[in-house]
């Protein structure tokens, strides 16, 4: 799908803040409530849009202790990766999982309460996944930038 500018000044706004009304859409980029509307349906439609979330405060919940986690595969095969993927999709910790190159074959982005209860996910849950050939565990301190928005 060709994006125009519109197409690409509506995301970025929807990035920003996804509740705002077509009306008030439509004031900041010069186009009809009926235009905009249409083009928020052909970016979901196409998927450009994929879905709506609502960003939580990690401290108000009690999971601001965020774990990156380096898992290397004992080996890696295709039997080893879909079993490791099963697998790790079920784990409600992982908020994300990435397949990448080099020295470890994924690295995980988990929240827990602190420590002991990333100890404990470690120890009961994710050490006992088939395959798992090491992990190796960054601890963050602080956080610098975080962001969901691409800007187009």
């Amino acid at each position: 799908m060709k994006l125009d500018a519109k197409d690409k000044k509506l995301i970025n706004l929807l990035q920003e803040n996804s509740k705002q009304t077509t009306k008030q859409l439509s004031l900041q980029l010069n186009l009809s409530v009926t235009a905009v509307y249409e083009r928020i349906k052909k970016l979901e439609k196409e998927g450009v849009i994929k879905r709506y979330v609502a960003l939580i405060n990690k401290n108000k919940i009690e999971k601001s202790f965020l774990v990156f986690c380096h898992i290397k595969l004992e080996k890696h095969t295709k039997e080893y990766i879909s079993v490791f993927e099963r697998e790790i999709n079920k784990l409600e910790e992982v908020t994300e999982c990435f397949h990448v190159s080099g020295e470890y074959d994924y690295i995980l982005k988990i929240y827990v309460k602190d420590m002991d209860e990333y100890r404990e996910f470690m120890v009961n849950k994710l050490t006992v996944l088939k395959h798992i050939g090491s992990t190796h565990s960054t601890f963050t301190i602080g956080e610098v930038k975080n962001s969901n928005t691409i800007v187009l």
